[in-house]
Order: structure tokens, then sequence, then C-alpha cells
């Protein structure tokens, strides 16, 4: 290869190393991070108030999404929060659950109101529903999927099935898998509360 050409060979691989540097120090080129659970939401709890995510706040939250008329995963993932807070002793009063319905068709205010008094679910739970564009704008902020299963009134809504533990500050800890048990459920909010 002629001495011209290895000049032009390496000049070129200069001038791609520099521009690929700079792309990447600029951000163009870099992975982008990828964007954790959370963030901004405005839907009406089961006593019809206007809740946006500051009810996060102050308090380690447990974000789950489901619906009143859910045959399994809803009422187990409840059950199991409950079984797992009772665990936490004297600070299972720093611990809140949230309940977002995603049937805001038939999820109302006084439904989320009545489903949540189970005493098998935990006490003091937050129910929160509202239109369906904000309940879509809630679940897209939490990656959360959910689609309509089957016609009429019986119909079913397939969703995501983990929980979300979210910080005092209404950030993102954790997931809380489908099926975990009370006691690991426990020990991770525990772990996380130490942290």
């Amino acid at each position: 290869m002629p001495r011209r050409h290895l000049i032009i060979a390496a000049a070129c691989s200069l001038a791609l190393a520099l521009l690929v540097g700079l792309g990447w120090s600029s951000g163009l080129l870099a992975p982008r991070a990828q964007a954790l659970p959370g963030g901004a939401f405005s839907l009406v709890d089961q006593n019809g108030r206007v809740v946006n995510q500051d009810v996060l706040k102050r308090h380690w939250s447990v974000v789950f999404f489901g619906f009143t008329y859910c045959p399994d995963v809803c009422p187990t993932t409840l059950q199991s929060l409950a079984l797992a807070r009772e665990q936490l002793g004297p600070r299972a009063k720093e611990l809140q659950v949230i309940f977002i319905s995603v049937d805001p068709q038939r999820d109302r205010p006084a439904q989320l109101k009545a489903y949540l008094a189970d005493p098998a679910f935990p006490k003091g739970t937050i129910g929160l529903t509202g239109t369906p564009d904000q309940v879509a704008a809630a679940a897209r902020a939490y990656r959360v999927y959910y689609r309509k299963a089957g016609e009429g009134e019986a119909y079913l809504v397939d969703h995501s099935t983990a929980a979300y533990l979210m910080d005092p500050r209404g950030r993102f800890d954790r997931i809380l898998p489908f099926g975990i048990t009370p006691d690991e459920a426990a020990r991770q909010i525990a772990e996380a509360m130490r942290s």
C-alpha cells in the first residue's frame, strides 16, 4: 500500500475515533439509562379525594396494580402483603400499601372501598382509580402492562403481577415479585428500611 494511502487511512481512523468519542461524551452514542418505575400520576382514592404521587412521601409504600374482580393474583398479593406487614412489628406503621386499579370501568371509589375493607387485606390500604387515561398514565409510569380480556360484564384484565417498593421520597427501591412469601417480602422490606 502506498504511503499516501496509509496516511489517509490513519487520518480517517483518527477522525472516526474522535467522532465516536464526541458522540459518546455528548450522550448521543451512550447507552440510555433505563428509567426506573414510578413517576407522576393523578388519581382518585376510595374516598373520592384526588391523589397524586405525593401520597408516597413520608412512608415506605408497596404499589400494586390490580382490579377488584381479579380472581387470584390480586387477593393473593394483598393477603401476602398483610402478613408481611404484620411481621415488621413496630415498623409496620411506616409501610403503606397502594392498590391502583387497572379496571377504571368497574372500579369506582365505592367499589374499591368495599373491596379493600376485607380484613385479610392490609389495614389502611389506599385504593386508587381514575379515568382510563389517568390509569394508563400511572401504568406507563410504573411500566405496568394491562389489557382487558373477554367480553361482557364478566371480563377479566390481564396485568403485570409485580409490586413495587417505593422509599419515603417516592423513589423506586425494588420489585417484590408475585409469589414471594410473606416472610421474604417482610425481610426485603425490613432490609430496605434499614439501608
